[in-house]
């Protein structure tokens, strides 16, 4: 039985790094359009790399939780699919073996030129860090105001799900919001967030409204 799971930033709060919410332009001090836009990129990549050197080192001191750990046990019952919107690896590391990754991964790297060839980094990356083809490495993330290449491969596992599950989302950010149109309409659609998004327009909606660790538990009591 396929159980597809669509995750956001809330999964990964519990681990300590801070989410990002559209409310005021602002993440962790830093405005969005400076640090999160190619926009931003060209007129100071220095920023945009020292940002998001941070944000990488905040990652590899991060942990998984309860949340993701059980998540990854859920495979021993189910075929789990997990579509996240997060830059981490802690699904990885908590043991779930089919993960995509919507918006990039944070511990990959790639040429402002070519968005195909990536390499792995633990490290910074500084300005001046050039790519074979000559271009400035920057961090394998999705930018606002870029396309998002990996929705096209994510609607046809939203589209075959048995059980869906949304977790930590607050479905504000498109286009991985218009993720659950393709879920089929008889598919039970557990949600688990402390704050439930606007889910009411899609049927069999079970919401689970408490935070990330604590909603999972429940999960685990009804599907196991």
């Amino acid at each position: 039985m396929k159980l597809v799971v669509l995750t956001g930033a809330g999964i990964s709060a519990e681990s300590g790094l801070k989410t990002f919410r559209d409310t005021d332009g602002l993440w962790e001090g830093y405005n969005i359009d400076d640090v999160a836009t190619p926009r931003g990129w060209r007129k100071n990549p220095g920023l945009v790399l020292d940002f998001y050197n941070m944000r990488r080192k905040d990652v590899l001191n991060a942990q998984p939780n309860a949340a993701h750990m059980a998540l990854a046990e859920l495979q021993e019952k189910y075929d789990v699919h997990i579509v996240t919107q997060n830059i981490d690896d802690l699904h990885e590391r908590a043991g779930s073996k089919k993960v995509m990754h919507l918006h990039g991964e944070i511990l990959k790297m790639r040429s402002d030129k070519n968005t195909n060839k990536l390499y792995r980094i633990k490290g910074d990356i500084k300005l001046g860090d050039l790519a074979e083809d000559g271009g400035q490495y920057r961090p394998h993330v999705v930018w606002f105001e870029e396309p998002v290449p990996m929705i096209e491969s994510a609607i046809p596992i939203m589209y075959d799900a048995d059980i869906f599950v949304l977790i930590g989302t607050s479905l504000v950010v498109y286009p991985a919001a218009g993720l659950v149109d393709y879920v089929k309409e008889k598919v039970s659609k557990y949600v688990i967030d402390k704050n439930i998004p606007p889910v009411s327009k899609y049927k069999n909606v079970i919401p689970i409204q408490k935070p990330a660790t604590e909603g999972i538990a429940d999960l685990m009591k009804l599907l196991l």
